[in-house]
């Protein structure tokens, strides 16, 4: 009949929108997109960070083995000269040391230090016998040299392995006894990351003679891209899983009654 109203009544699991999708799932969808648009920006924020901090260089040779092998992939934070303290494993350049190509040795003396070895196995500076925990079984082992006074602005430099590397004491002749310009220096090793060994070993050893440089900020940019990974997956799956997850509420009666 003409007068005759009818009346509509909303689905058990939630009061329907005007598609036809409940308000509740509407919500959820609005959520994860947000939460993938969030990790979007945390994961390439994070290779962007990384691009503008840091550079990766590749190790030819065995001079600083065992920290860094030969043909081993490592992260090396973009600072300048002025930055670097005793303990560092830097990247440099040096025509007189070599041409055309980028050096990695560790700083074991600056500007005003007197180096010497080898006293008892160990590098002594400034009169201090220093413990070296990235050496094998923490000795020297590298033929002694006399005395060195570090001129200012400039930094003596060893390879890890010490009897093999050509370091400040195969330079020890020249006119800055093997020394090396603080400007010389294009960045700060942090870490290797192929094969992925991780940050390197803290130099405690040189803590008595001053402060140590701190590690770049290379775990948190690696935290915001793993972060920033799960939030993509974690908001992308949320469709798929809340449809079959629907479908397990209704079961085959509510699915029955929509097909009707």
């Amino acid at each position: 009949m003409g007068g005759q109203s009818v009346t509509r009544t909303a689905p058990r699991g939630g009061q329907a929108s005007a598609g036809g999708r409940p308000a509740g799932g509407r919500l959820g969808h609005r959520l994860s997109g947000a939460v993938v648009a969030l990790g979007i920006v945390m994961f390439l924020g994070g290779f962007v960070w990384a691009a503008l901090v840091y550079r990766p260089y590749t190790v030819p040779t065995s001079s600083m083995s065992p920290t860094i092998q030969a043909g081993d992939r490592v992260l090396a934070e973009r600072v300048g000269g002025g930055e670097i303290r005793r303990g560092d494993v830097v990247v440099f350049t040096d025509k007189s040391w070599v041409e055309n190509a980028a050096v990695v040795k560790r700083v074991v003396a600056v500007g005003g230090d007197t180096v010497a070895c080898c006293t008892g196995g160990k590098l002594t500076v400034n009169g201090k016998q220093i413990t070296e925990p990235y050496l094998v079984d923490g000795i020297a082992e590298v033929t002694g040299f006399a005395t060195i006074t570090v001129p200012e602005g400039r930094l003596f430099l060893l390879g890890d392995e010490r009897q093999g590397s050509l370091d400040s004491t195969a330079h020890l002749t020249d006119a800055a006894q093997g020394t090396v310009a603080r400007s010389a220096v294009k960045a700060r090793v942090d870490a290797v990351i192929w094969p992925m060994n991780g940050m390197l070993k803290k130099p405690t050893g040189f803590e008595e003679l001053g402060a140590l440089s701190r590690p770049g900020p290379v775990r948190l940019i690696v935290g915001l891209i793993v972060v920033g990974g799960v939030l993509v997956l974690g908001g992308a799956a949320y469709g798929p899983i809340a449809g079959w997850a629907g479908k397990l509420r209704r079961g085959p009666a509510g699915a029955a009654a929509g097909a009707a």
